[in-house]
């Protein structure tokens, strides 16, 4: 779906800024994200996270390397619709991404602009809003949901535009715990049931716990890939970059200091409580 190489890229400098040789925000990195897969970008802030997702649909262009989307070349304008239609953008704050005065009419907005038949545009949006679990709220004023509410309005305006890949860049960052499992689910059942490819960028391991495969970033690299236990289950790769293991992980790695049988894919606390 998805294909980085040797992608490097800095930002731009100041006019008469002498200061050109300062670090690359992603330095040299190669990364393939298969097609229908869940994949989990995750790092600590800093460490080039969502410089990377606003590669994946040509927000940004590789100072050098190439991003290539299903064989296209993002620093190529020619291709740059048919990349943005292929993977759809999700960013933390949805009230940068909100323009709609209803869901109903945020949702839309994304299939008018492709001037689609009305039919069309009800069908996608009503598929949108049922995928992020928002039926019931269609009628209602965005400017009155929650912060939970707002995030999985944003995801379905760019779901109503049947993108083949979905990236989003910490959209959980400003969600409590129970707004957070509410955005998941809807993602999770996105990927499992339709075959959407999720890129979700975060710096919260448990949610990187319930991913195909997990890209561990630190200082403008990927310092490791994997499966989700072997990424998260590597306490020394995760304390380098800066990052804390999940909760039932720790509990489980110090539990297993002291005897118990434990197996090292313990991730989630339902994984936890299975095995106790």
């Amino acid at each position: 779906m998805i294909c980085l190489k040797d992608l490097t890229y800095r930002y731009p400098t100041r006019r008469g800024d002498r200061d050109t040789a300062r670090r690359a925000a992603l330095d040299g990195i190669s990364l393939d994200i298969p097609s229908g897969c869940f994949m989990a970008v995750l790092g600590p802030n800093g460490s080039g996270k969502s410089t990377l997702a606003r590669h994946l649909n040509a927000l940004l262009l590789p100072s050098s390397g190439a991003a290539l989307v299903d064989g296209l070349d993002t620093a190529d304008a020619g291709c740059l619709w048919r990349i943005r239609d292929a993977v759809g953008m999700v960013f933390q704050n949805p009230d940068n991404q909100i323009v709609g005065a209803t869901v109903e009419e945020d949702a839309a907005f994304g299939p008018e602009c492709r001037g689609l038949e009305p039919a069309e545009i009800r069908r996608r949006v009503t598929g949108s809003l049922e995928a992020m679990a928002l039926a019931d709220k269609r009628a209602a004023a965005t400017s009155r949901l929650s912060g939970g509410e707002k995030q999985r309005a944003a995801a379905a305006g760019a779901v109503a535009c049947l993108p083949s890949c979905l990236a989003l860049d910490e959209p959980t960052a400003m969600l409590d715990p129970r707004a957070r499992r509410e955005l998941m689910a809807p993602l999770h059942r996105l990927n499992r049931e339709r075959g959407v490819t999720v890129v979700l960028i975060t710096h919260h391991p448990d949610e990187a716990a319930g991913a195909d495969v997990v890209a561990l970033m630190e200082r403008g690299g990927v310092l490791k890939r994997g499966t989700s236990a072997e990424v998260l289950g590597d306490a020394e790769a995760m304390r380098r970059a800066g990052m804390e293991l999940p909760p039932a992980a720790e509990l489980a790695r110090r539990l297993r200091r002291r005897g118990w049988a434990f197996r090292l894919s313990v991730l989630s606390e339902d994984e936890f409580v299975a095995q106790t």
